[in-house]
């Protein structure tokens, strides 16, 4: 059989092409097979825990991240909003916490946290599920003059002092939830970790 009628310019074409071809689809095949090894979305929404930086937070700023899909707000409180906590034992429903709101390592005290100065907390209100506005500023017009300080929740009218716990006669039936954290360091908390485990 002759050769003398065959292409070899087009035959090299063609094999070149098969070749790229199926290098790009041995490409495309490897790619999802090597993102399958990350976490997806929907793994991180679970629970992966989630590290937060707070060395540039200022006193009286509040930062928000997001856990399981749900912001958690971070505050540095200063040593008068601290102060104030204690001033508010008489007007929240549960002061100390006995409902659990919270891990068990976190202290059942006015702070609810594990540095005083940091208070770390789900930013979703208890009743139905808004997301309060944080109202750091004392006695403003709209809240009254005993405001001391604290998130408000437009929905209903719900109140919580600036450790989240709630007042008595609003709509929200608990404190909000603090979630499992610890600390890296004196400037990075983890969320999603207990202090014991961490």
């Amino acid at each position: 059989m002759s050769n003398d009628g065959v292409n070899k310019g087009r035959r090299r074409f063609l094999v070149a092409s098969t070749s790229v071809v199926g290098a790009v689809g041995a490409v495309g095949a490897a790619v999802p097979f090597v993102a399958s090894w990350n976490p997806s979305a929907k793994a991180k929404a679970a629970g992966a825990p989630v590290k937060v930086d707070i060395s540039k937070l200022e006193v009286g700023q509040q930062m928000i991240v997001e856990w399981r899909g749900k912001p958690v707000w971070v505050v540095k409180r200063s040593d008068e909003m601290i102060a104030n906590l204690e001033k508010m034992n008489e007007v929240v429903a549960d002061p100390f916490s006995e409902k659990p709101q919270q891990p068990d390592y976190i202290p059942k005290e006015a702070t609810r946290s594990l540095k005083p100065d940091v208070a770390v907390m789900v930013g979703i209100c208890t009743h139905l599920g808004c997301s309060p506005t944080y109202r750091p500023e004392v006695g403003p017009a709209d809240l009254g003059s005993d405001w001391l300080g604290g998130f408000f929740c437009p929905c209903h009218g719900s109140r919580f002092d600036l450790s989240g716990r709630v007042y008595k006669g609003v709509p929200a039936p608990t404190n909000l939830v603090i979630p499992p954290h610890s600390y890296l360091d004196d400037n990075t908390i983890v969320v999603g970790v207990d202090k014991e485990t961490a």
